[in-house]
């Protein structure tokens, strides 16, 4: 065959596919980012895909997609990147990403930023909360209107931890997938050893309760790779890693299921310390042993979130134009509505 000849049955080949590509379905799937301000996410999600982009803050709850093909002419799996701005400022946006009609092919990546462990729990405990909260709101209503779907749900809760797993009655799972991923590990690297022992016994045994992998990064691409490697498995259904590491000097990497209570120990306390403690779970007690050292730290989210209303990068000129005439109708309409107030007359009786 001439070269020619070689290029036309290449052409036809692609326009007829064979038979096996023709019974590829594509799918979609959809992971929400959530975790302290400044902690990563959008560096991680840029990376994931592959996008040589200089990251920008989060506001509000932001969305982008990637796409990739399993093999040569096969449709594009999609995957749905939502990430969401604020620390736990806007919690209640949680509920938007997530819904019955993607339930079943969601999950979540938490991103907590290792260089502040004064903030790690709370930050860490209050957007868990809530999204288990929506995602039992939605498996609630599934199990009247599909409860084979709900069912299926629940069982996966359970995939990554066998049955004759020594912690399988032990252990929580989170109702999704879920992925937490300590970020800034080259700052957290520079805190005293017994500091980084106690913030990694702790995350490992949170992410093991919960059924989740967990993974340290940070702008290394080394370690962004590993970070990569979990993201793709949720998203495109790459293959699961199997590699583990749990050495507290080094950067963590332990996918769901693979870690232990046994290897991970008692939380870092003396038993003095433990026996005066009330805690009515493990989870509980690992909450008071880790504040002890590390005391929540008292800020508001609320206090310094700035408006992007009054950010010229997102200025608009009719929106803006509108903005502002909207605002002086109400003002007006709040000042006729006081003196209205004012000028009434009640009945002393």
């Amino acid at each position: 065959d001439t070269l020619w000849d070689l290029a036309i049955a290449e052409v036809e080949k692609r326009e007829d596919p064979d038979e096996d590509s023709k019974h590829v379905e594509a799918w979609e799937k959809s992971i929400l980012f959530m975790g302290n301000k400044n902690g990563g996410k959008t560096t991680i999600i840029l990376r994931c895909l592959e996008r040589e982009e200089i990251p920008k803050p989060t506001l509000a709850l932001e969305y982008t997609f990637g796409r990739r093909a399993r093999r040569h002419n096969t449709p594009k799996d999609i995957a749905h990147f939502w990430e969401l701005g604020g620390g736990t400022s806007l919690l209640e946006l949680i509920r938007i990403p997530i819904t019955s009609n993607n339930i079943t092919s969601f999950a979540v990546v938490l991103v907590l930023d290792l260089s502040k462990p004064n903030e790690l729990w709370t930050t860490m405990e209050k957007l868990l909360q809530v999204t288990r909260n929506h995602v039992n709101k939605i498996l609630t209503k599934l199990q009247k209107t599909s409860p084979e779907v709900a069912t299926e749900i629940k069982q996966r809760m359970w995939n990554n931890l066998h049955r004759d797993h020594p912690d399988y009655e032990l252990v929580d799972p989170f109702p999704i997938p879920l992925v937490i991923i300590g970020s800034k590990y080259d700052i957290f690297n520079e805190f005293d050893s017994e500091m980084r022992k106690i913030i990694s016994k702790t995350l490992r045994f949170v992410s093991h309760y919960y059924g989740a992998s967990l993974v340290f990064t940070s702008k290394s691409e080394a370690l962004l790779l590993k970070a990569r490697v979990l993201i793709n498995h949720l998203a495109f259904g790459y293959d699961k890693s199997k590699s583990v590491s749990v050495d507290h000097s080094k950067p963590l990497f332990i996918p769901a299921g693979l870690d232990s209570l046994s290897q991970i120990g008692p939380p870092p306390a003396s038993d003095s310390d433990i026996g005066k403690m009330r805690a009515n779970t493990p989870l509980e007690l690992w909450k008071k042993v880790f504040e002890k050292t590390f005391p929540p730290k008292s800020f508001c989210d609320l206090q310094d979130a700035k408006d992007p209303a009054q950010d010229s990068r997102y200025a608009e000129y009719e929106v803006d134009v509108m903005r502002a005439q909207k605002n002086q109708e109400l003002e007006q309409y709040k000042r006729n509505a006081s003196k209205s107030w004012k000028e009434m007359d009640f009945d002393p009786d």
